[in-house]
């Protein structure tokens, strides 16, 4: 039996991130929605056990345990107490450490592929406690809608207010590992905010007005680190069909809202450059997760 599901790029529109706690993890909240642009996964019951890694970013993607993919099944098969006997295809299609929790969302189809062909519940605690032990971002990868992280990120609440959003994902060919960003930052960090309130005015223009009065906390230490990401983030903004524009996560991935599909398509004509990787797309809750 073969099962696919496709692992979708996840958005931060807001990153709130506060000094680190006694544990060393900073507490956050995030406002993410997922991108009908990502990777794809599809498993094999019954091959041989493993991982191969095609698509056109292959050669980024780690391999063996190394890839998240394969340690959320291997992982999985020993909270559950049973052999690992999927065969795993990882069709890479996003860049790596760039800001759109790519390696999360590929561990989160993993999980739910697997669980599909052990016939384990999405909602079985052994694979919530895989999930949370991969990173703080899988659970939200698990989910792949409109959704609050708080915590580390793993305390979810549904944010199924947002509508759908067109936007076009530029990342300027730079790695921005998530370490390093939360370093820096973790140097002069500021208080964490409180989750604000969601916008009376779900409208493009009230988005827009809400989303800009946020920030991401992230950017300006990725920018010291990265400049490249600078470069990103005024060209996204000076496009004449972005709305707003802001870092993904740690980065290098910038993301600009526009109105609709058209002009979004345009915004990514005209940022295509041989070494950028841009992307048109629609934020929300892709199908096929």
């Amino acid at each position: 039996m073969s099962l696919t599901a496709f692992a979708p790029a996840k958005v931060n529109l807001l990153l709130h991130v506060g000094p680190p706690g006694a544990d060393g993890f900073h507490p956050l909240v995030s406002l993410a929605a997922f991108a009908d642009v990502g990777d794809r996964l599809s498993v094999i019951e019954g091959g041989a056990p493993g991982l191969t890694v095609g698509g056109r970013l292959a050669g980024e993607a780690p391999a063996g345990l190394d890839n998240l993919a394969l340690r959320a099944v291997t992982d999985l098969a020993a909270a559950l107490g049973r052999p690992q006997d999927l065969s795993i295809r990882l069709d890479k299609e996003l860049p790596m450490a760039a800001g759109l929790g790519g390696g999360s969302a590929d561990a989160a189809a993993a999980l739910r592929l697997a669980a599909r062909a052990w016939g384990v519940a999405i909602d079985d605690p052994r694979l919530l406690a895989v999930a949370e032990g991969l990173g703080s971002d899988v659970p939200m990868c698990l989910v792949s809608r409109p959704v609050w992280g708080e915590g580390r990120g793993e305390v979810l609440s549904a944010a199924d207010w947002l509508p759908p959003l067109h936007a076009v994902l530029v990342n300027p060919g730079v790695a921005s590992p998530t370490g390093p960003v939360y370093r820096a930052y973790g140097a002069d960090p500021r208080p964490l905010d409180a989750r604000p309130e969601r916008p009376a005015d779900r409208s493009f223009a009230g988005l827009i007005d809400w989303l800009g009065r946020q920030r991401n906390d992230l950017e300006p230490p990725a920018v010291r680190l990265e400049p490249a990401i600078a470069t990103a983030v005024s060209a996204v903004r000076a496009d004449p069909d972005v709305a707003m524009a802001r870092m993904s996560g740690s980065g290098a991935t910038v993301f600009g809202l526009c109105g609709d599909a058209d002009a979004a398509a345009a915004a990514a004509d005209r940022m295509s450059r041989p070494e950028w990787w841009v992307r048109a797309c629609v934020l929300g809750a892709p199908k096929g997760t």
